[in-house]
């Protein structure tokens, strides 16, 4: 099991096992991690799952798609980065993923 490093808003750094195939979001929400409020489940349809994938990180998870690129118009702060983590799937190769969450989502 890949573990996934979070960044909580208030700094704190909380690491936890994910299962292969479930979304970063779901991830999250397991695991209580503070900073993704997830108000539509997963279905891509707020911004309330919002995240910084650290840089080293970019080039190595598929990119958004469409409509979440879309979505990530109403996100708090969109930047470099920035991605709904209900989209991104779970993978082997994800041990050491790092997230930043923003101090607030949208």
């Amino acid at each position: 099991m890949p573990n996934i490093i979070f960044i909580e808003p208030d700094g704190a750094r909380k690491s936890v096992s994910a299962e292969i195939g479930q979304s970063i979001m779901e991830v999250a929400v397991q695991n209580g991690v503070n900073g993704i409020d997830a108000d539509c489940g997963g279905a891509c349809s707020c911004a309330t799952c919002h995240g910084y994938i650290d840089e080293k990180w970019r080039d190595r998870i598929e990119s958004a798609d469409s409509v979440e690129l879309e979505m990530l118009d109403f996100a708090y702060m969109r930047a470099v980065g920035s991605r709904l983590t209900c989209q991104i799937k779970v993978v082997d190769d994800m041990d050491g993923l790092l997230i930043r969450l923003p101090e607030a989502q949208a």
